[in-house]
């Protein structure tokens, strides 16, 4: 039985990856590192710390990561301010269903709990969620388990009675690996059959989200 879901939060929640490949492309023609663009598939789901990480290993220490994360952050920054923060279709007919059905909520996010409350203050969603757990609280990144685990201990449900809604491999793979129902919403990554073994369901809108748990609690 199904009593907690816990929510990735950009390319699940918020439209924010397209934002964050757009502010790559901008940061990486700024400083004239165009390849950039083959880790982004890599770096979705993963903490800054992650993704330093990630990109000194590629291209050595001399990399200009700070500089390059400054660029990309401003212009997802700058977009937001202009535009606000682009929600994903059937967000807050989720959450109305799960606040309305008593499930536990909880979002398990990379960003850091700055930009989180951020985005959160600026659609109006904080109220919906029990738990709210950032990249800066865990000290691994997905792919492992921690955050979602961390996730199920703050919400006091097991793993295995929670679901995770996902939209990155890395992310999915966290869920999978913490022995939660995992549910894919594909965003800039479209399904694979590797990603399908670990997947509970798969399917193209939060909004889809509703039958699968109503299917759930017919048994």
């Amino acid at each position: 039985m199904i009593k907690a879901v816990v929510l990735d939060m950009d390319g699940t929640m918020f439209d924010t990856e397209r934002l964050s490949i757009d502010g790559w492309k901008k940061a990486g023609e700024a400083l004239g590192c165009g390849n950039v663009m083959e880790l982004i598939e890599q770096a979705m789901g993963i903490t800054a710390a992650a993704e330093k990480e990630l990109f000194l290993t590629k291209y050595g220490p001399d990399f200009p990561f700070e500089e390059f994360r400054r660029i990309s952050v401003d212009y997802s920054r700058d977009y937001i301010k202009e535009n606000g923060v682009p929600v994903k279709e059937g967000l807050f007919e989720l959450l109305d269903y799960l606040k309305r059905e008593g499930y536990r909520i909880a979002v398990a996010t990379s960003s850091s709990r700055s930009s989180t409350m951020s985005h959160f203050e600026n659609t109006k969603i904080t109220g919906y969620f029990d738990q709210i757990i950032c990249g800066d609280m865990i000290e691994k990144s997905k792919p492992d388990p921690d955050i979602y685990l961390k996730a199920a201990q703050a919400l006091q449900v097991p793993p295995q009675e929670c679901m995770a809604l996902e939209d990155s491999p890395n992310g999915i793979l966290s869920a999978y690996r913490a022995g939660m129902k995992t549910v894919m919403i594909p965003d800039t990554v479209p399904a694979n059959p590797e990603l399908e073994e670990m997947l509970f369901a798969c399917v193209p809108t939060l909004r889809g989200v509703i039958p699968v748990l109503d299917n759930l609690k017919k048994g």
